[in-house]
């Protein structure tokens, strides 16, 4: 870090002088010139400003992860926040000012490397501002100032749900000054009759009130806005046990993959052995032939469940292993597989700014986000493959044309599955066969979206449109036969823009494949 901000420092120097400015300023070909000076200060103003108290904090936290090290390393972390936040303020700076240089297509050297500045800043910039925000909730979420108490909710994404699966087994995890403990497990069962008093709110009872979202627990997290799942199973923990919760959690078994990579096998009652490579497929698929009966299926499910969490909050403890989980813990946070809410107002309202927060974004710009509520009743969107196609078009004194192209494909086996897994719960009107998928599919579009058109398969398909948080939302009800794939093609009218949308990535088993053409620059 010291060598890069001494090079920054003597570039920024060399390109500050009055020829620099006198060149910067000649029409079309002074850009270069202009260019260049403004990524040396941008890279003197990242290696000055940004990089230090972001390399003294990490160097720091290797000091402390001793024995008894995490709850020096949350006072740290603490005590470091006004200056991370400094830092991520900067870095945020530093990014709009290297978004607005100019181009150069006709000088490469020049050009290529703008484009590698704004890149790294592009992933530098969110990092900083995660870091500020975790020196703000971190410690205090951990029992830094009290011990916290917070429901774990596994989501099971073989049968999708809006905030990615079906919640399933869940824990009550307490924190105290940084140490985790366990209080309970149990199964989904539990909870089955569990009733949230909690009001999210006219917009949500109008998209979601015929699911019975507060009182059914299967249905608690159809909505993709993490914070609205959250909310409702702590007011069931409440009902079914009277005790409340201090925040939610949620996580899937990838997720778990992640960390048992690190932490290393979870052994279960029976001396077989979960791991990094069988705790998918032991929790999503061969579970449901393993056992036919409900109960035993569950129990031996919590029992997977309790090992891996168990085994992943032993590494917490262990200075060793600590700092090896800290990047698939950002890893899955960022894909949206670890989820975390916080009932304290303040702690929430900076989570909802970054991605941990599992929060659908409020704000206006353009937006594409595909997420999918299983209607079938069984477990095959293991076999769930998605794509979204964003094709923008010209714009219009109108507005911006957009086409929405969604692909599904079931790649279910023709023969060989549980019935559990295969059940139709909906029991439809028409003949299925067994592998055949029934899905909602909703597509959330930008603010202010306006739908002109929309096919299933090439043919005219009739969607519901609703608003949740902002975002026209457009849902079609889709059987999804086994071995096959089916398209839905969304014509949309949005407001006008030249920006490439914020994506909305749901969590399943299979990652959704998702292209953005680029955008036509709009005029006037």
């Amino acid at each position: 870090m010291r060598s890069a901000s001494a090079h920054a420092a003597r570039a920024h120097r060399l390109t500050t002088g009055p020829a620099w400015y006198v060149a910067s300023q000649v029409p079309f070909l002074g850009r270069p010139a202009n260019t260049v000076r403004g990524a040396t200060h941008a890279a003197d103003r990242l290696t000055r400003d940004v990089l230090p108290p972001m390399v003294r904090m990490a160097s720091q936290s290797a000091d402390k992860t001793g024995p008894g090290g995490l709850p020096v390393l949350l006072s740290t972390l603490e005590s470091r926040a006004a200056s991370l936040e400094r830092a991520a303020q900067a870095a945020a700076d530093t990014r709009a000012m290297a978004d607005g240089l100019p181009t150069t297509p006709w000088l490469p050297a020049v050009d290529h490397a703008r484009t590698q500045l704004v890149s790294r800043l592009d992933r530098m910039a969110p990092l900083a501002s995660d870091a500020a925000v975790a020196a703000r909730v971190v410690p205090p979420m951990l029992g830094a100032h009290g011990p916290r108490r917070y429901l774990l909710v596994i989501q099971n994404t073989a049968e999708s749900r809006g905030t990615g699966g079906m919640p399933g087994a869940f824990a009550v995890l307490t924190a105290d000054q940084g140490r985790l403990r366990f209080e309970t497990f149990g199964t989904d069962t539990m909870l089955a009759d569990a009733h949230a008093s909690v009001d999210l709110g006219a917009e949500y009872r109008a998209r979601y009130g015929a699911m019975d979202p507060t009182g059914t627990w299967a249905n608690s997290n159809v909505s993709p806005h993490f914070p609205y799942a959250a909310r409702i199973w702590a007011a069931a923990w409440h009902d079914h046990s009277g005790q409340r919760v201090d925040g939610a959690i949620a996580l899937d078994p990838s997720a778990l993959a992640r960390f048992l990579r690190v932490t290393g096998p979870a052994r279960l009652p029976d001396g077989s052995t979960v791991t990094a490579d069988n705790v998918l497929d032991l929790t999503e698929r061969t579970g449901y032939a393993r056992f036919s009966d409900s109960r035993e299926r569950k129990a031996y499910l919590l029992d997977v469940a309790r090992a891996a969490a168990t085994t992943l909050i032993g590494a917490v403890d262990t200075p060793q292993r600590l700092s090896g989980l800290l990047r698939p813990a950002y890893d899955v946070a960022d894909e949206g597989r670890l989820q975390v809410w916080s009932a304290q107002p303040r702690e929430q309202r900076l989570l909802q700014t970054r991605p941990w927060a599992g929060a659908l974004p409020a704000e206006p710009g353009p937006f594409a986000g595909l997420v999918v509520n299983n209607a079938a009743g069984g477990k095959l969107d293991f076999y769930l493959d998605r794509e979204l196609h964003w094709i923008p078009g010209r714009c219009t004194p109108d507005g911006r044309p957009v086409t929405a192209r969604i692909t599904l494909a079931n790649q279910a086996p023709a023969s060989g599955l549980p019935p559990y897994v295969t059940q139709r719960v909906d029991k439809p009107p028409y003949p299925t066969r067994p592998g055949d998928n029934r899905l909602i599919v909703s597509y959330y579009a930008s603010a202010g979206a306006e739908l002109t058109n929309a096919t299933l398969d090439g043919r005219p398909a009739t969607v519901s449109s609703g608003v949740e948080r902002g975002h026209a939302v457009y849902t079609l009800d889709v059987e999804l036969p086994a071995r096959h794939s089916r398209t839905l093609t969304l014509h949309l009218l949005e407001p006008i823009s030249d920006r490439s949308p914020v994506l909305w990535r749901q969590p399943l088993v299979t990652p959704l494949r998702a292209r953005v053409d680029p955008s036509p620059a709009c005029r006037g």
